[in-house]
């Protein structure tokens, strides 16, 4: 499919930011929404609104229906074994903060060590902070080398039979680096550690089977794989997740309560307490649906021109540094312009109808490792032209001239 008509199918794409055409490169932080993904909300809430599960009239079978149907969607855009293993959460932040709060707290004993990168977003450092904190458990850290890449053999030195836990990122946020995940996983395993992977940025980029893979646990969002906000999956074993305690408490995660016990439902519902958010989990599906029908060798075939077209027009311009120069990438830049801070770049971007993120991106050591407050982070979508690279490049240079 041609990329104009590709894009006709995003709705927001057609607006004008500041009297210019939109031209979107934040789609690390959250992707736009195809009218495919809009049209299912819409339709949920305009036929069959009602709760799940546990209802017996038509507008509830039909909901649970359409809920469940996602997750038999996302078993197979993942690979996961069963749709017993497939929890819906709100995001990757909440996946990895229930695994810290079960799996964490019933195996991590003083003394214990978990292992991280130091490339990763806060969501996977602070949890992991609060657990050792509270059980005084040893926090490690793999080093990052100058082009952003893990120190494969540093991080095989952290490893040691006190290891309980490696949880990493599988492609970094800022970066853009693609982790060499499997050697990960195997030197972990090779410790009887368990394997966390912070798959939000991979999801929508690299072809995902944890099977294969086999991580441990596995977590993405709904939002940056072209589907709602608030809505995400979170991958765990079967054996663990039926070892592991409750998450929260409430309707839906039990089997039968009186005052004197609570026996708990099977999986995955044991972890999907409450009334969940139905619609976006509804919409979820087509957001995979229409990954998996573009095609994902497809989509990273595209957006590997975008990111070579990009990384040489921005390498021309004086005075800019890429920061993060990883043999391994996915379509997102980040960069430095000397004596510029990236958040005036980004308000004179706007200006021009040009959306990028700047700032920290929520991995405040890995700045500090390279010494600078922050970047500017340009990140490309199966929907981005070349056309708007250029669009970035030209609104650079009047930007430096003005700031200059």
């Amino acid at each position: 499919m041609a990329i104009s008509d590709l894009r006709q199918q995003f709705p927001i794409l057609s607006r004008t930011v500041k009297g210019k055409p939109l031209v979107y490169f934040d789609n690390a932080a959250t992707s736009q929404k195809p009218q495919v993904v809009i049209d299912a909300l819409t339709h949920y809430y305009t036929h069959y609104n009602a709760n799940i599960h546990r209802g017996i009239h038509t507008l509830a079978e039909e909901a649970t229906m359409a809920y469940e149907a996602t997750r038999h969607t996302a078993q197979e855009f993942i690979n996961a074994a069963s749709e017993e293993e497939i929890i819906f959460t709100r995001g990757t932040t909440e996946g990895i903060n229930l695994v810290a709060n079960t799996w964490g707290r019933q195996n991590i004993m003083p003394g214990d060590e978990i292992i991280i990168s130091g490339m990763e977003h806060h969501s996977n450092i602070v949890p992991w902070q609060i657990l050792c904190e509270e059980k005084a458990a040893v926090l490690k850290v793999i080093p990052v080398n100058d082009n952003g890449e893990l120190l494969m053999d540093a991080y095989k030195a952290l490893l040691s039979n006190k290891t309980k836990l490696v949880s990493v990122v599988h492609v970094s946020n800022s970066l853009g680096t693609v982790n060499p995940i499997k050697e990960v996983i195997e030197a972990a395993h090779q410790v009887n550690a368990k394997v966390l992977i912070d798959g939000a940025q991979s999801a929508v980029h690299l072809d995902i089977d944890v099977q294969e893979m086999d991580c441990d646990f596995f977590a993405f969002s709904g939002h940056k794989v072209y589907g709602p906000t608030g809505v995400g999956v979170l991958y765990g074993k079967k054996d663990l997740l039926q070892t592991m305690p409750v998450f929260q408490g409430g309707g839906e995660m039990i089997k039968e309560v009186t005052f004197q016990k609570t026996t708990y439902n099977d999986l995955p519902y044991k972890y999907e307490a409450g009334t969940p958010n139905i619609a976006d989990t509804i919409a979820l599906k087509a957001a995979l649906d229409f990954i998996k029908e573009t095609g994902k060798s497809n989509i990273r075939a595209h957006e590997e021109e975008l990111l070579t077209y990009a990384t040489a027009q921005l390498q021309a311009i004086p005075g800019l540094t890429i920061i993060g120069n990883a043999k391994e990438k996915v379509s997102l830049v980040s960069f430095i312009i000397k004596n510029i801070h990236p958040q005036d770049v980004g308000v004179l971007l706007d200006n021009q109808g040009i959306a990028v993120r700047t700032g920290h991106h929520c991995t405040q050591p890995l700045m500090a490792r390279f010494g600078i407050p922050g970047t500017i982070r340009a990140s490309f979508a199966l929907y981005n032209q070349k056309e708007e690279v250029d669009a970035l490049i030209t609104g650079l240079h009047k930007t430096i001239k003005m700031l200059s």
